[in-house]
């Protein structure tokens, strides 16, 4: 068994003991964070004089060696170490001998952990909001092509008005935005440096903490309090509760992806290259991926509740129980990913159904609203005007027709203040474009707030 804190020990630990502690198969995804903090630290001893030029020029070229064979898979990350650090810092003493020794100096394990967590979440942050970005490219271009596609808008899984598909997909575009606006924001909050915290008290030796933070892009400085630094882990709580929010927008979308592709609906026709078939019923094609989508979103939020009871109850500064965050996070960014950017190229890919969905907002009285409104415009009291309309449609359901549909006969024998311009009044390309307030579905608001969504994703 490697490990490097022996010296306080008359025996080895139980080998069962030692796995249950160890973190070195799940850690070492790091391990280029470890060693870029790793890189950074022996900068700085050598310019406090704490190293001299030859030590840290021997350090960091074994570092970057090691670094180089990871990744071209000269150098097999082994299980027999305790953590990727125990990992690095044994193969570099291996290497390069006596100087090696000296990588630790000024810092702990708590505090190396710490840094090399922010900066792993740190690049995962940037890579989620990359396909963040990719997906809200998709959202638009679909808006865009969409303006004149009439659809029936929902409450309560109820047809209710008619709206067009660009404004339902604005409708995630705003969802996914504020998602990017939150990930920036945890990027900004987090990027403070723990390294120099040591374990939990700082360390004696004269350590230049604003110059490590610099050179590892910590815009925040060096973190202020070196307990909290050791022990904060809010950041991943946080990124977990954007992650899961994330995939509540994404299993909301999929739910209706769902819906839409069923037989009763027929609005979209999802790609092969998304789709599976049935093992017996040779009709079937199921919207597997958006099914997935909606079952993972459950895993990461099982993360995000691990993650907040384990910290509930840990008093400062830094205990074992904290190594438990990597694998929830790690699965949680992973799961996230994965659903990202699956469920991008679905609706790239994606087929909308333009006439069944016109036929349906047609079908479902989505402008009997608007047939009130033409009887308020007209002089009679909306709640008059509500009941009459709902004669109307009653008579329609009886007839079996929409409300365009209907005889003007039969409109004037519920009320005479119709005329021939209520079929004008109630076509949807009427009912959708008098909406013209921001954020309305009507083309002249829709045009504008696409403009506004191009010129977001300009500086995004």
């Amino acid at each position: 068994m490697a490990q490097l804190w022996g010296g306080r020990f008359t025996k080895e630990t139980d080998r069962l003991v030692y796995s249950f502690n160890a973190s070195i198969s799940f850690d070492k995804r790091f391990y280029a964070q470890d060693i870029k903090g790793s890189i950074a630290h022996v900068m700085m001893l050598a310019r406090q004089g704490i190293l001299t030029d030859y030590e840290k020029d021997q350090i960091v070229q074994g570092l970057e060696g090691i670094l180089d064979d990871v990744e071209s898979g000269r150098l097999e990350i082994s299980d027999k170490y305790e953590d990727i650090h125990s990992f690095v810092e044994a193969t570099l003493i291996e290497r390069i001998g006596e100087p090696g020794k000296k990588l630790h100096t000024g810092r702990s394990r708590n505090d190396q952990v710490a840094l090399d967590m922010k900066l792993y979440t740190r690049d995962e942050v940037h890579l989620l909001d990359n396909q963040v970005e990719g997906l809200l490219h998709a959202i638009l271009a679909i808006m865009e092509d969409n303006i004149d596609t009439y659809m029936p808008g929902f409450t309560h899984l109820q047809k209710a008005q008619p709206i067009t598909l660009a404004h339902h997909m604005g409708a995630y575009f705003e969802m996914f935005r504020r998602d990017h606006e939150r990930l920036q924001d945890i990027y900004r909050r987090m990027n403070t440096c723990p390294l120099g915290s040591g374990a939990l008290a700082g360390t004696t030796y004269p350590l230049d903490r604003e110059y490590t933070a610099r050179m590892l892009g910590f815009d925040g400085g060096p973190t202020l309090n070196s307990m909290d630094g050791v022990s904060d882990r809010d950041y991943l709580i946080e990124l977990l509760s954007a992650l899961s929010t994330i995939m509540m927008h994404l299993s909301r979308f999929s739910e209706e992806v769902i819906i839409w592709n069923s037989n009763e609906y027929q609005f979209v026709e999802i790609d092969d290259a998304y789709s599976t078939g049935s093992s017996i019923m040779p009709q079937k094609k199921n919207p597997d991926i958006a099914e997935l989508v909606r079952g993972k979103t459950g895993r990461v939020y099982g993360a995000l509740n691990a993650m907040l009871a384990t910290m509930k109850g840990i008093p400062l500064a830094y205990n074992k129980d904290m190594q438990e965050d990597k694998e929830w996070v790690f699965d949680a960014i992973d799961t996230t990913k994965g659903c990202l950017a699956l469920f991008t190229g679905m609706i790239r890919t994606m087929e909308f159904r333009k006439d069944r969905m016109e036929r349906s907002a047609r079908n479902g009285f989505t402008n009997a609203t608007d047939a009130a409104d033409y009887l308020v415009n007209h002089g009679v009291a909306f709640r008059d005007a509500h009941g009459i309309v709902g004669q109307l449609v009653l008579t329609c359901i009886e007839k079996g027709i929409a409300l365009d549909e209907l005889p003007l006969k039969d409109y004037r024998e519920i009320s005479d203040v119709f005329e021939e311009d209520i079929y004008e009044a109630i076509s949807l390309e009427t009912c959708v474009n008098k909406r013209i307030t921001t954020g309305a579905p009507g083309r002249h608001a829709m045009e504008e707030t696409i403009a506004l969504y191009r010129k977001y994703m300009e500086e995004y």
